[in-house]
């Protein structure tokens, strides 16, 4: 018999489906972005000392087990742009990714959960242009968007038309979402008019699609610039702000991802805008995924736990959540080769 408190975390794992309109297009305001005001870009600072501190502390501060775990667990999966940014990807293993997409969790692990019937999905399918028709048809009418790396990924270091035809591109073959790579050149400059710029003709270029700006964090030097870099992307109108390609040597850290998510509030209480925030790179461990949940949680509120405010770009963490879930409704733990991916 289902008890009271799976049946809490069934409710709660139902209620982290992400919102979307019928068209797959996102309910969340788009940001319109403000000038550029560079005395507030250049008057931040961030308190390294501090900052370590409190990420430090979150493991021991905030757990959960069993019932509460695998509520937010499954709230994770609804949040992830499940991810193929490989070499050696194919049209059949991107329809495959798709297929796990719209079938994240297998349906005996959401039967014992008390899932039965109820719609779990990933937050998108995140691919290269090259492959974003193909994802749009596998896809269907799930309602689960394409996003697409864009501008010259990882290093955004192609022709600037280029970058604007490869994001047009993407959208006209149905990308929803776009994750553009900056210049990291005008961060280490400290051209931020330039980086300013360049991101209003991203997001123009971007019409309707959402665009993610990635801020390759592990190649900009100091939480500062990551600061600085957040805040005029945001003022220029991006609608996410994401921490890396996945491809420098140090991707998503929690000490990242809490200046990054002190600069969205801070642009949130100067606009009015809420602002989405995705990490990614090295996040593979369903109890890592945990503490970037409790900190935005902590830092800006419940709302951002939906998928509209918050993705996890990963590859293989969705098999790690769906194996921890096995086991807490089987009491032992599978090989990682019984949960494919793609």
């Amino acid at each position: 018999m289902e008890t009271v408190a799976v049946h809490n975390a069934a409710n709660a794992a139902h209620h982290a489906a992400p919102s979307r309109l019928p068209d797959g297009t996102h309910n969340r305001p788009r940001n319109a972005g403000m000038e550029l005001d560079l005395s507030w870009v250049l008057d931040t600072r961030v308190n390294l000392s501090a900052t370590e501190r409190r990420v430090a502390s979150l493991p021991g501060r905030r757990t959960v087990k069993k019932d509460a775990q695998a509520a937010w667990l499954l709230k994770a999966v609804t949040c992830i742009d499940l991810t193929t940014l490989n070499g050696d990807d194919t049209p059949e293993r991107v329809k495959r990714l798709c297929a796990k997409a719209m079938n994240p969790i297998r349906a005996d692990i959401l039967d014992s959960l008390g899932m039965s019937g109820r719609s779990i999905t990933t937050g998108a399918i995140c691919v290269y242009h090259r492959f974003v028709a193909t994802a749009v048809e596998a896809l269907g009418d799930s309602g689960i968007p394409v996003a697409a790396v864009s501008t010259g990924f990882p290093a955004g270091l192609s022709p600037h038309h280029l970058k604007l035809k490869e994001i047009e591109a993407s959208v006209a073959d149905g990308a929803k979402e776009i994750d553009i790579v900056i210049t990291r050149e005008h961060v280490l400059t400290g051209n931020w008019t330039a980086l300013y710029e360049e991101m209003k003709e991203y997001r123009a270029a971007c019409g309707d699609a959402h665009v993610k700006a990635i801020l390759a964090t592990g190649d900009l030097k100091t939480l500062r610039n990551v600061t600085r870099a957040s805040l005029v992307c945001m003022m220029a109108g991006a609608d996410f702000i994401k921490t890396s390609t996945g491809k420098e040597g140090v991707n998503a850290t929690l000490a990242v991802t809490l200046t990054m998510l002190r600069a969205i509030r801070a642009y949130q209480e100067r606009t009015g805008i809420k602002i989405g925030y995705k990490p990614a790179g090295g996040i593979s461990a369903a109890k890592d995924v945990l503490n970037y949940q409790f900190l935005m949680k902590d830092e800006l509120g419940r709302e951002w736990l939906e998928s509209d405010l918050f993705r996890i770009g990963a590859s293989s963490l969705l098999a790690d959540i769906e194996r921890q879930l096995e086991h807490h409704v089987t009491g032992a733990y599978s090989a990682l080769n019984r949960h494919p991916i793609g």
